[in-house]
Parts: structure tokens; C-alpha cells; sequence
């Protein structure tokens, strides 16, 4: 068996480029959130998965019919956006459709600023969480 000290060896991330290529951010382009961005990063975490999908008219009789509370989207489209992809990062991690990915990057966001986002959040929902009782 083989092995490779990439620890000491100076162009590891040469040799490493082909097989985990650096996300890549233009000139002028974000590569972190402001604050308001990470609250709604946060917020998105108590949003279920239907407050992205577009809602029908049998979805829209039945929340009538029995008063369930939709989530309006955001009204700036790029918050929206960010809002979107938090969503399914918290519900299903890297495991988000190239599409949705796609419009976040459409939107005006950077690709670091996906793997931040992705990382941030997977890195949360591995934490244990605080026992509320002893």
C-alpha cells in the first residue's frame, strides 16, 4: 500500500486540485455573511420544507380548510434565495439539487460562500445538543 505525506510535501494542493478542486471566487465577490444573512441562515432551521415549494389549490384549500399559517417568502429575492437553500441544507446537508444550488449562485452569492453555509450548518445539526433537563 502506497502512502503520500501531504502534510510536508509544498504543492499538496496542486497535487490534490484534480480530485478536490478549490471553490472559486471572483474578484469583488463575498466569501462570508453579514449578520442579517447568518439570522436568516438560523431562522430557515425552524422552516419546514414546504415553505420553498409553490403551494397548489388543493394545498391552499386544505390550509384554509383547517387554518394552517403559510411562510410568505422573503421580499428581497436574493435573501429569499439564501433563505431557499438554508432550507434544505437543514433538512437534507450537502445533499441539495444542482438546481437549487444553481439559483443560489444566481442570485449573487459565491461558491465559498455555499461551502460556508453547508459546512456551517452540517457542522451544527453533528453537535449534540444542550440537555434542557437534568
Amino acid at each position: 500500500m502506497a502512502y503520500m505525506d501531504f502534510a510536508g510535501h509544498r504543492g499538496a494542493a496542486q497535487l490534490l486540485e484534480p480530485f478536490m478542486p478549490p471553490a472559486r471566487v471572483r474578484p469583488g465577490q463575498a466569501t462570508t455573511f453579514s449578520h442579517r444573512e447568518w439570522a436568516i441562515v438560523r431562522l430557515a432551521r425552524e422552516d419546514n420544507l414546504s415553505s420553498i415549494r409553490e403551494e397548489g389549490r388543493l394545498g391552499r384549500l386544505v390550509r384554509l380548510i383547517f387554518g394552517i399559517e403559510r411562510k410568505n417568502p422573503l421580499s428581497d429575492s436574493r435573501l429569499e434565495a439564501l433563505r431557499r437553500i438554508a432550507v434544505l441544507s437543514w433538512h437534507h446537508g450537502y445533499n441539495v439539487a444542482p438546481s437549487e444550488i444553481g439559483d443560489f449562485l444566481r442570485a449573487g452569492y459565491s461558491e465559498r460562500q455555499y461551502e460556508l453555509l453547508v459546512d456551517g450548518i452540517v457542522g451544527e445539526r453533528a453537535a449534540p445538543r444542550a440537555r434542557i433537563y437534568q
